[in-house]
């Protein structure tokens, strides 16, 4: 509730374009407590580099509450959160870039996020295109990588996983997937103590004069499979694909 009136604030005072410039430290201290009240908690390793497209594997909406709560970073969505009850609206507050599945629309969400690095900002993409149970990471969409190609750009790989009390990562029943709804989804999270996500900011992937985005995809993937123990095989199975959100 707070931070939908913090928001709705945000969106009286705001100019078309132009946010306060206290935003983001608000939208980080906002994710931060909702994180708390959840009952979670988090353990990280590394940090996030600058003038790089951050990519990280994809569980639950969880993820972006446990990014969000580790800097100014802004997240690249599909279009159907926009529908979201009250989360699809705090995305587009916030800055959240939207992308419609299918569509031709790349090339344009491409160019806003190079802007958006080359200025310093940072964005989180979740290259697998939707949620996966975590036990694997599905291949990586490679289109999106091509921002990282530009002169003085790169990739940083982020690996997240679920886990709770003695039991070995990953916990398979936070993943947000299949036909489970958000509004179960929360529930099964309050009902889930000792909750544990761990974050690790992997070293920045600096692409050479003959690397394409197909393989820098590869290479960022790789990279998080490493990170997570897992063999490079895993979750090249097929994807989980949540079914967009009801609001019961």
């Amino acid at each position: 509730m707070t931070g939908a009136l913090i928001l709705a604030f945000v969106s009286l005072v705001s100019r078309e374009g132009a946010r306060p410039a206290w935003l983001p430290t608000v939208v980080q201290w906002w994710y931060r407590r909702a994180g708390r009240a959840l009952g979670l908690r988090v353990e990280v390793a590394g940090r996030i580099a600058g003038r790089c497209l951050l990519v990280c594997n994809h569980i639950t909406w969880l993820d972006v509450l446990v990014l969000g709560a580790q800097g100014h970073l802004g997240f690249l969505s599909k279009s159907e959160v926009r529908g979201w009850p009250l989360i699809g609206w705090m995305s587009g507050v916030v800055g959240t870039l939207f992308i419609a599945r299918g569509a031709n629309q790349v090339d344009a969400v491409t160019a806003e996020i190079a802007a958006r690095i080359a200025r310093g900002g940072s964005l989180v993409i979740f290259p697998e295109g939707t949620t996966t149970l975590g036990s694997g990471v599905a291949r990586f969409y490679p289109r999106l990588f091509s921002i990282a190609l530009q002169p003085d750009l790169g990739v940083q790989p982020v690996a997240l996983c679920y886990c709770s009390g003695d039991a070995p990562p990953p916990d398979l029943s936070v993943a947000y997937v299949g036909e489970q709804t958000l509004v179960a989804s929360l529930w099964g999270v309050l009902r889930h103590p000792g909750l544990v996500a761990r974050v690790q900011f992997l070293a920045p992937i600096h692409p050479g004069p003959a690397q394409d985005r197909r393989s820098l995809s590869g290479a960022a993937r790789s990279a998080i499979l490493v990170a997570l123990g897992l063999p490079e095989t895993a979750g090249l199975g097929g994807r989980a694909r949540p079914r967009p959100a009801r609001s019961g």
